[in-house]
């Protein structure tokens, strides 16, 4: 995923440790990946020469519940795992490297269903959230969730997917991962 970057744009390692991912994605799960994570880039004012690196581990359950466990001491899976190579604060330029995200395939899927998003949608989501913690934002206290959110609603927006933490504007079809107005 080096190949073709946009000025500014982080390069990606991807690695798909899990087969469920094309099938929940119903594709290659790499231009989501890459959408995602330059919006982020994008919404952050990345510098045209700034160089990073970002490393997105699309894995299930059970290799995130271990990981959970080992470095938070939560042992259950949950949806995005975030490692920050840096201790930033929001609109700090980042360095070379921004850190490792790590998703759950059964988790993401579950939560779209039940929040009757896509898992496309959902996943962006996820990525864009993950990539906001590399770079600093949290959700600690009230005024760090809302800043955080603040930057999440604005830049899925730009990615033409509605408000995940207000009501949808759209009804997900399940069969496609394609929004329908509703």
């Amino acid at each position: 995923m080096t190949d073709g970057r946009q000025p500014g744009a982080p390069r990606i390692l991807l690695s798909e440790e899990c087969d469920l991912w094309r099938a929940i994605l119903k594709g290659d799960p790499e231009p989501l990946v890459r959408e995602a994570v330059n919006a982020v880039a994008r919404d952050q004012g990345f510098a045209a020469d700034l160089d990073t690196e970002v490393s997105v581990t699309l894995t299930d359950d059970a290799e995130v519940r271990e990981v959970n466990r080992e470095w938070r001491g939560k042992d259950k899976p949950t949806n995005v795992l975030s490692f920050p190579m840096s201790d930033l604060a929001p609109g700090d330029a980042p360095g070379p490297l921004l850190g490792d995200l790590v998703l759950a395939a059964e988790t993401c899927e579950r939560e779209a269903a039940e929040e009757g998003k896509s898992a496309a949608d959902h996943v962006r989501h996820l990525l864009v959230h993950g990539m906001l913690h590399l770079l600093g934002f949290d959700h600690e206290t009230d005024e760090d969730a809302e800043d955080m959110e603040s930057a999440e609603i604005r830049i899925l927006a730009g990615l033409g997917i509605p408000d995940p933490y207000g009501d949808a504007e759209f009804v997900a079809d399940q069969r496609t991962n394609e929004r329908l107005p509703s």
